[in-house]
């Protein structure tokens, strides 16, 4: 389901390899549309590393809804799942499994690079909500 109001809209997904690609043409006709391009290769890259962890961590299930909202000039792109437990950074010299060129781990790391800000919330009981933001203004 997709829905546009407003400057805003919200795909639902199960956060599969396959879909993965999907929403990140979704998003990028999405910005496209909106007038944002320069903000597109920053939050295609944000949602994807979000939904991968979505996809490698999250439990019982991998249902998730990406949402997209621009309202005064700032983009804010979060993800919001069904498991309560909020996300670890990994340490900055090392990734998920100890080592310094690991492969993995880094996601949230590359998400606090290219945004302006970024976080993690509880949502109910039963699950988070991850998001990040950009500034539309150069």
């Amino acid at each position: 389901m997709i829905s546009y109001p407003n400057r805003h809209c919200t795909v639902e997904l199960q956060a599969l390899p396959s879909r993965i690609g999907q929403v990140r043409r979704i998003v990028s006709a999405q910005l496209r549309y909106w007038h944002l391009d320069p903000l597109i290769d920053r939050a295609a890259l944000g949602v994807t590393e979000l939904l991968s962890n979505v996809h490698r961590h999250a439990r019982p299930d991998k249902s998730c809804t990406v949402e997209l909202e621009f309202r005064s000039d700032r983009l804010t792109v979060s993800v919001r799942d069904r498991d309560p437990r909020l996300p670890l950074v990994a340490d900055a010299a090392e990734g998920a499994d100890g080592t310094p060129l690991a492969t993995c781990g880094r996601g949230l790391k590359m998400v606090a690079a290219v945004s302006e800000s970024w976080g993690a919330r509880p949502d109910g009981e039963d699950g988070k909500v991850v998001w990040f933001a950009l500034s539309a203004t150069a």
